[in-house]
C-alpha cells in the first residue's frame, strides 16, 4: 500500500501517482503523428465581433487584470477610454457585500510613431481577502461596465490551484480558437500565466499599434476575469531606430503594469509572485543577463528567498526556450541556459515554461551542467534534481506553426508536436500536480499530451529522510 492523501476530499495513494509519472516518462523519444494543415493562420477581419468596441462614447475597453502584489491579496485593474481620460477609479466590493469601495489609479498614453494611444488606466486594489469572489465597475454614468474576478487562497503548501497556459498568441483564426478551447476546457484555469509574445504588432507595417486595441479588445473576454500573468516576449521590443522608436519594450510598458517592485525587481520585465501554493519568477530573455547584470543579481537572490514549505511548486517563466529540438530558434536559449540553468538545478526548480517556438514541446528531467567547454561533456543527462522544460509557444499567431525538427529526436525530448493548443497545470496539493497539453482539433480541444509531476522540493525531502533511516 502506499501513503494516503486527500484531493478535494477523494483519497488517493502515492503509489498510484507514481505510477502514473513512470508512464509519462515511457513516452520519451516521441513525436506526434498528427499533421496540421499547411498555410500560415489568418488574421481576423477587423469587423469581427472579437474586436468590437463597447458602446458608448468614451467606453472604457481592453480591460485586464494581473496580480497587484507579491502575495496575492492585490490585483491592478488595467484598461483603456480612446476618446478623453474620464474616470481613473475601480469601484470594487465583495460577493457577498453590499458596501463598495473606491480604488484610485494612474493613467498613461505614449506615441509610437505615428500613432497615439488612448488613455491608459492603471488601478491597484490592495488588502483583498483570499479565497473571494469580487465585483468591479469601470467607467461612469451610462458607459459602466461591470466585471469580476476570484482573489487566490491564502499561500500555503497543500494548497490546489490551477494555471492555464498560453503562449505566441497573436489575433487569429487559431488564437481564437486556442483562447475558446482554453476557456471551454472542464478543468477551469484559475490564472493565465502567458510565456511571452501577445498582439504581434510588430508584424504589421511601422508597428502598427492599432493592433495593439484589437488585441487588448480580444483577450478581454478573460483577461478581465482572471489574471494574466504576463512574460516579455520578443516581439514586445518594438526597438525601430529607423523610424525614430528607440525606446524598447515601450507599448508594452505601457499597457501592462506589473507589481515588480514588490519583489525587489528594478524591472517590470522580471519579477515574481506567489499565488496559493506556486512561486512564479518571471525572466526576460531579451534583456542583459549576464554577471552582473541587474537581472542576474536579482534572480541570483531571489532563488534563495523561496520558502518551498510555503509555496511548494517553483515556476519558472519566460519565452525563449532553453531546450528546444526544433530547427527555427534552435539553441537561441543556451547562452541563457548556461547562465541560469546550475541555478534551476541547485533550487530545484519544478517546471520551466517557454515559449518563441510555434509548437509544443515537453523534455525529461534532464541537465547540461556538467560541461565547461574543455571536459567533453556536452550531452544533457538524467537530473533528477532539473525541471521539466515545456515550450508552448503555440498559442495561434500568423506566423504559423514550426514543423521542422532535428532529427534524430533528441534524447532529452519526451513529445513534441506542430500544433495549436494551450496548457493546464493543476497543482492537486504540495506533492503532486498534473500538466496536460491541449491541442486545437477538429473544432475541439484534444489533450495530446500530459504528466503528473512529483514537487522537486518534497521528493528530495522523502529521499533524504529514507537515506537518514
Amino acid at each position: 500500500m502506499g501513503i494516503q492523501f486527500s484531493v478535494g476530499g477523494y483519497a488517493y495513494l502515492h503509489v498510484g501517482f507514481i505510477f502514473l509519472g513512470v508512464l509519462g516518462f515511457c513516452e520519451a523519444g516521441l513525436t506526434s503523428s498528427y499533421v496540421r494543415n499547411n498555410g500560415l493562420s489568418q488574421d481576423m477581419p477587423l469587423d469581427s465581433d472579437v474586436f468590437k468596441e463597447p458602446p458608448g462614447y468614451n467606453a472604457p475597453q481592453q480591460g485586464h487584470i494581473t496580480q497587484g502584489d507579491h502575495e496575492g491579496k492585490g490585483v491592478i485593474v488595467s484598461w483603456i477610454t480612446p476618446d478623453e481620460p474620464g474616470s481613473n477609479s475601480v469601484l470594487y466590493w465583495p460577493a457577498n457585500s453590499r458596501i463598495k469601495k473606491t480604488a484610485h489609479g494612474v493613467v498613461v498614453k505614449y506615441t509610437y510613431y505615428n500613432y497615439t494611444s488612448g488613455y491608459i488606466h492603471h488601478c491597484t486594489i490592495k488588502n483583498l481577502d483570499y479565497d473571494t469572489k469580487y465585483y468591479y465597475e469601470l467607467g461612469a454614468g451610462n458607459v459602466t461596465r461591470q466585471f469580476w474576478f476570484l482573489t487566490p487562497p491564502q499561500p500555503g503548501p497543500d494548497v490546489p490551484y490551477t494555471f492555464g497556459l498560453i503562449g505566441d498568441l497573436g489575433q487569429t483564426y487559431d488564437s481564437n480558437r486556442t483562447l475558446t478551447h482554453y476557456e471551454l476546457n472542464p478543468v477551469k484555469g484559475q490564472t493565465l500565466l502567458f510565456v511571452g509574445d501577445l498582439s504581434y504588432a510588430d508584424s504589421y507595417p511601422l508597428h502598427d499599434n492599432t493592433r495593439w486595441d484589437t488585441w487588448g479588445r480580444f483577450i478581454e473576454r478573460s483577461a478581465a476575469y482572471q489574471p494574466w500573468i504576463w512574460t516579455a516576449g520578443n516581439h514586445e521590443i518594438d526597438f525601430v531606430p529607423e523610424i525614430g522608436e528607440t525606446k524598447p519594450f515601450k507599448p508594452y510598458k505601457h499597457r501592462f503594469f506589473i507589481p515588480y517592485k514588490a519583489s525587489q525587481s528594478t524591472s517590470p520585465l522580471w519579477y515574481s509572485i506567489k499565488r496559493a501554493s506556486a512561486y512564479i519568477i518571471v525572466i526576460s530573455s531579451y534583456s542583459a543577463y549576464g554577471k552582473y547584470t541587474p537581472q542576474n543579481k536579482w534572480i541570483e537572490n531571489e532563488l534563495p528567498k523561496v520558502n518551498r514549505t510555503e509555496t511548494p511548486w517553483l515556476i519558472v517563466l519566460m519565452h525563449c526556450p532553453m531546450y528546444s529540438s526544433y530547427v527555427h530558434h534552435y539553441m537561441e536559449g543556451e547562452t541563457m541556459r548556461v547562465m541560469y540553468e546550475p541555478w534551476f538545478v541547485q533550487y530545484k526548480v519544478d517546471v520551466v515554461f517557454a515559449g518563441h517556438v510555434h509548437a509544443y514541446e515537453r523534455s525529461e528531467r534532464i541537465s547540461n551542467i556538467r560541461y565547461n567547454v574543455v571536459n567533453g561533456f556536452c550531452t544533457p543527462i538524467t537530473d533528477d534534481s532539473a525541471p521539466v522544460y515545456i515550450t508552448i509557444g503555440d498559442g495561434g499567431n500568423q506566423e504559423g506553426l514550426v514543423k521542422e525538427m532535428t532529427q534524430p529526436q533528441p534524447e532529452y525530448s519526451a513529445y513534441r508536436e506542430a500544433s495549436y493548443g494551450h496548457g493546464i497545470f493543476d497543482i492537486k496539493n504540495s506533492t503532486h500536480a498534473y500538466f496536460g497539453w491541449h491541442r486545437n482539433q477538429d473544432g475541439f480541444a484534444v489533450e495530446a499530451d500530459s504528466l503528473w509531476f512529483v514537487n522537486r522540493y518534497w521528493k528530495s525531502i522523502e529521499e533524504t529522510s529514507v537515506a537518514v533511516k
